[in-house]
């Protein structure tokens, strides 16, 4: 009779239909240029069964109405428009290229900072409008989402999943003004070089200096904001024993838009993932002609370079010659490559080298 029992149970098992879990999932995405990812990546999510829900400002530059999600359309502006963004990139390029004088690289310094508290004071006005509406927070409770999903180059999303009491996932590569690493893992700038810094993990005396001094603007940049603009929002409707930058480290999971071959060594941490080319649709081909083979003639270097801006890939070609004339937005030129590591990547599609490529 038992073997009766664990037979028909068995058989049970094997009738039930495959289930996979699906999750109700709020996000909170940021405008322009970090769209783009964030759209590849919800159509990941959707693909494999999961409820997508965007909160986007009636302010809507292209988070577009779409099947894979739902949208809520905050009738709120975010305070500022895309000559602003393009203004402030300007002034970090030209900071960050050391194309100014040292005394006018100190005024563009302190002058970012008022520059970046006035973009995200317009995000926090955006921010306490939704938290204000309490028909809308309401109704956002009422769905019961499982989690936020959010790129915290902004703090909206992380104090809008605290309020609602969710679960936190970043879409990340940027906290505020910080690369994301220097928040959540020990970086010691003696060996670890500053985004924007242009410098490697092999500096000198000279220029550690310069390190720290990029390390300081921006954790001046970062403290400035969080306590002028996203603390104050907290204090307001989380309570005064919220500290902003507490609840900007504590996401359970970091999606990190970086690959840690391209990384200079340095610690991480177990919850952060890389997914670094997750975007490129339509993958990566190398290119390496071996080590004795570097650079070409100019006509065939322009060639090659011509023939590969017409791909819909990505191309990364490890190249020392001058740069060709015709070279594509697609195609990355380096002088080294971790070559194994790259090939062993599933974005590859394909490896472009020579007959006589003894490189591996």
């Amino acid at each position: 009779m038992r073997l009766i029992y664990c037979c028909s149970a068995l058989l049970v098992l094997i009738l039930l239909p495959t289930t996979c879990q699906s999750g109700n999932i709020l996000v909170i995405p940021t405008e322009g240029s970090h769209w783009i990812n964030m759209d590849i990546l919800l159509q990941a999510l959707h693909s494999r069964g999961h409820n997508l829900t965007i909160i986007r400002s009636s302010q809507n530059w292209y988070i577009k109405d779409s099947t894979y999600y739902s949208t809520y359309t905050v009738p709120i502006e975010i305070g500022f428009d895309k000559e602003f963004i393009s203004r402030i990139i300007s002034e970090i390029i030209d900071f960050q290229r050391g194309a100014l004088p040292l005394t006018s690289s100190f005024h563009l310094a302190v002058g970012m900072l008022g520059t970046l508290t006035e973009a995200h004071r317009g995000l926090g006005e955006y921010l306490s409008g939704m938290l204000d509406d309490k028909k809308f927070m309401r109704m956002l409770n009422d769905t019961k989402f499982d989690l936020v999903l959010t790129d915290p180059c902004w703090g909206g999303g992380i104090i809008l999943a605290k309020y609602l009491n969710l679960p936190l996932v970043y879409n990340v590569r940027w906290l505020i003004p910080e690369e994301a690493h220097l928040a959540i893992a020990p970086s010691p700038i003696s060996y670890i070089p500053v985004m924007g810094s242009g410098l490697t993990d092999k500096m000198s005396f000279l220029q550690r200096v310069k390190n720290v001094i990029f390390y300081v603007v921006s954790q001046t940049q970062k403290h400035l904001v969080a306590k002028k603009v996203y603390q104050k929002i907290c204090d307001k409707y989380l309570g005064p024993n919220n500290d902003f930058y507490q609840l900007m480290i504590d996401a359970e999971i970091w999606l990190m838009r970086a690959d840690f071959v391209f990384e200079f060594p340095r610690p991480t941490m177990p919850n952060v993932v890389y997914m670094g080319g997750f975007h490129m649709e339509h993958g990566v081909i190398i290119m390496s002609l071996g080590t004795f083979v570097s650079e070409l003639p100019a006509d065939m270097a322009n060639e090659i370079a011509a023939a590969f801006a017409e791909l819909p890939q990505k191309v990364i070609w490890r190249y020392k010659g001058s740069r060709p004339d015709t070279l594509g937005n697609n195609t990355l030129l380096v002088d080294w490559m971790p070559q194994n590591d790259l090939l062993g990547h599933p974005k590859v599609k394909l490896f472009v080298r020579s007959a006589n490529n003894t490189d591996g």
